[in-house]
């Protein structure tokens, strides 16, 4: 693709996911329903914290393309690292995540993620916005430029180490609110949800290998070509 065509597409992105982290923090607080506490505001849900992850990775993408349009290559390759490294940590794995484990506990039983008083606050739009669209965004990422993935030990102890912090920041809530941030937690015992947190950390170290996958199979020797043409510089 283009550099001009990456620019304009990650340019649009970023004032997309702008628009809806903007949308969904200024929801009137009056009408929201009694399970949601205002502690932590929208801070809280994970939904939320990955919103923004986008627009901060889509803004740092438009960047590096800005720059490497006005040749500013020795700047761009600090842009472009710093891009790879955010989308294949954190942008890829946690916009799956959010997708997949949202509609699959809203399958099974939406109250406990998304209570049925929240149609009457979050429009129908906003919601798709923030549990469905972010995966589309994320694969149609990977299918318009290649991304250089870390190490793997690098990856996952930075991927880990994200995760630990929101565990906790959930955690921290918990012990000065005495309420969940998603009322699922609450039907756990403390071993049982250790298990549940365990299992999230596996199944979104999962979802980093599979952005791997695709982006190794998709792009292959191009991706070698890159590190070569970046060395040169």
């Amino acid at each position: 693709m283009e550099i001009s065509t990456l620019a304009t597409y990650h340019c649009l992105a970023f004032v997309w996911y702008f628009f809806v982290a903007y949308s969904i923090t200024h929801l009137k607080t009056e009408e929201r329903p009694s399970e949601v506490f205002l502690y932590g505001g929208q801070w809280k849900y994970l939904t939320v914290l990955n919103l923004v992850l986008q627009a901060v990775f889509y803004g740092v993408s438009f960047l590096a393309d800005v720059l490497r349009l006005i040749k500013k290559l020795r700047c761009a390759k600090c842009v472009i690292s710093s891009r790879d490294l955010l989308f294949s940590v954190l942008a890829f794995p946690v916009s799956t995540f959010v997708c997949i484990s949202f509609w699959t506990l809203y399958a099974y039983n939406r109250e406990l993620v998304y209570p049925k008083s929240l149609d009457g606050v979050i429009p129908l739009w906003l919601n798709h916005a923030m549990h469905t669209a972010v995966l589309p965004f994320a694969l149609l990422e990977i299918l318009a430029l290649p991304h250089r993935y870390p190490t793997k030990k690098k990856g996952l102890i930075l991927l880990g180490f994200v995760a630990f912090l929101y565990i906790s920041w959930i955690l921290w809530i918990y012990s000065v609110t005495g309420e969940w941030v998603y009322p699922l937690f609450a039907l756990f015992s403390p071993p049982g949800l250790a298990a549940f947190f365990a299992g999230s950390l596996a199944i979104i170290i999962s979802f980093y290998n599979f952005g791997e996958f695709l982006n190794r199979m998709i792009w292959g020797d191009s991706i070698v070509i890159l590190d070569h043409k970046w060395k040169g510089k």
